[in-house]
Order: C-alpha cells, then structure tokens, then sequence
C-alpha cells in the first residue's frame, strides 16, 4: 500500500494553517452559526435552537441598530476627511522642515502607538465636567463661566470622540502622505517652476496626483479602524447619553456581553461588515483609478 505523498510546501505551510483554522476560521464559522439560533450567554443549550433568519430581519426592522449605523457612518465620514485634511498639511510642512526631519516623524508618530484604551481614559478626563483640563482652561481664560458637560450632552459628547479619533489617527495619514511626497519624481515640479506655474499650481497639477494613492490607501486603512470604533466610545461615554453616542461595534458589544444575546449580537455584527466592505471596496477603486491617471499622465 502506497503512503499518501504530501508536497514539501504543505507540510511547511501546516502549522500556520492548523493555527489560522483554531483561531480564525473556526469562531468565525461558529459566530456565523450562531446568528441563526436564539443562542444566549446565559442558556449555552440555545445554541442548538435554529430560528433561521429571524436575527438579520430583527436587526434589519431595528430603529436603534440603523441609528447606530448612521452615526457609526457620520463618525467615519467626518473623521476621515479631517484626518485626511490635517494629515496632509502636517506632511506638507514636516517635508518642509530641512533639519530636524527624523525626529519630527519620530514625535508625529506618538499619538498611534498609544492604546485605544488609554486614549479613551484621557481624553475622557480631559473632557470631564470637573476636573477636566478643556472646562479649567476655558474657565481660567474667562471664556466660560460654567463647566460644559462635553461627555454629557449628546452634541459634544460626538464631538469629544471625534476629536479623541482624530487626534490618535492623524498622523497614520501624515506619515503615509509623507512617503508619498518623498516619493515624487522632482523633474515634474522643477519643470513647473520654470514654466513659472504657481505654488498652488504645482501642488493641485502635480504633486496632489501623485498623492492621491497614498491618501485613498490611508483612507481605506482607517476606514476599517472608525468602521468597528469600540475602545475609545466605550471608555469615553459608554455608548451614552441615552444611547446617542452608540455605534454599530459598542451596540453588538452591549447586546452580546451585556445583555447575553450572543446570536442577535453576531447577526448584527455580519449585516455592519457590508459598511466595512463597501467603504474598501469604494477606496480601493478610487486607489487604482489614481493609479491609472498617474500613469497616464506619465
């Protein structure tokens, strides 16, 4: 009797695939299981009790699951372009700056290496009604005589997690752009300035083209992040007040940890993937269309 052969690729292959199936592929095909059954934390044996496709036209009938949703795409659109905008400004002067360059990037890169979690704890006491440094400055500066309850009130309680998601992710765009600026031919830019083209001129004709790749790839990585945004809401307001800053990720977390319905939860969190695959799928379109304009224009 023959032995079966394994090819020698395989038999390297096979310890990252038997670890990729123990920790990727069998929770998700068991979460995707479960969102067809009533399977709460608290019942283990509801795990067995098919329902079908109750869970998805639950979450799809849900007011609060499509509130969660257009806030969690009104984080996503605003954070991104102001990251974006500021992103790109910070890299344009930092190209600027002829001595000291590398320990500029080594400080703009501060605010991503720290935790999501401690970002959160921060800007949560910085924000505070009492204690918090915004209320004590503006009090001290004489431009507010009562503390504003920046975590309290629905308006600035979206505004505070922007502005905390913002201040964390800004420099994932700096950087990228940076690249893309040290990356950019000089022929193009000096021919421009004999041709006596402007400085905005040169920036809108040449040198943003060239950086429009690395900005949509920026746009697509950070796209992912905001899309399933938990850490910083939920140490921030936790989802509050009454619920007016919870988003998709901090709404299945509540369903499924907190109120034990692990099934509803995991269909909901399913049906928010389409927002992640669409904003991908839209930014790496507009990355290759990018790429064919640039060499185009090449």
């Amino acid at each position: 009797m023959s032995r079966l052969k394994l090819p020698p690729w395989f038999v390297l292959l096979l310890p990252a695939i038997i670890i990729l199936a123990a920790v990727v592929l069998i929770p998700l095909l068991l979460s995707f299981y479960s969102s067809f059954t009533s399977y709460r934390l608290t019942r283990p044996d509801t795990l067995y009790n098919w329902i079908g496709t109750f869970n998805y036209e639950k979450a799809a009938k849900s007011a609060n699951f499509w509130a969660a949703f257009g806030r969690t795409v009104l984080l996503l659109t605003i954070a991104l372009n102001v990251e974006m905008l500021l992103g790109l400004g910070l890299a344009l002067l930092v190209n600027k700056v002829t001595w000291g360059q590398r320990s500029l990037r080594t400080i703009m890169m501060f605010p991503m290496m720290f935790s999501p979690i401690l970002v959160g704890f921060q800007f949560k006491f910085i924000f505070n009604d009492n204690v918090g440094l915004v209320n004590n400055a503006l009090q001290s500066l004489g431009l507010s005589d009562v503390a504003i309850p920046w975590l309290v009130d629905a308006n600035l309680a979206m505004f505070s997690i922007i502005f905390a998601e913002v201040w964390t992710s800004t420099s994932v765009f700096a950087i990228l752009i940076l690249a893309g600026l040290f990356a950019i031919p000089r022929e193009p830019i000096e021919a421009a300035k004999v041709d006596g083209c402007t400085s905005w001129q040169t920036f809108r004709h040449i040198t943003l083209p060239f950086l429009m790749p690395f900005i949509y790839i920026a746009l697509a990585i950070r796209s992912l992040d905001v899309a399933r945004a938990y850490d910083i809401v939920q140490i921030m307001t936790n989802g509050g007040p009454a619920r007016r800053t919870e988003l998709l990720w901090t709404m299945i977390g509540r369903t499924g940890y907190v109120d034990a319905k692990m099934g509803y939860a995991n269909a909901m969190g399913y049906i928010s993937i389409i927002l992640a695959v669409f904003f991908t799928v839209f930014f790496f379109k507009k990355l290759s269309a990018a790429r064919e304009e640039l060499g185009m224009a090449r």
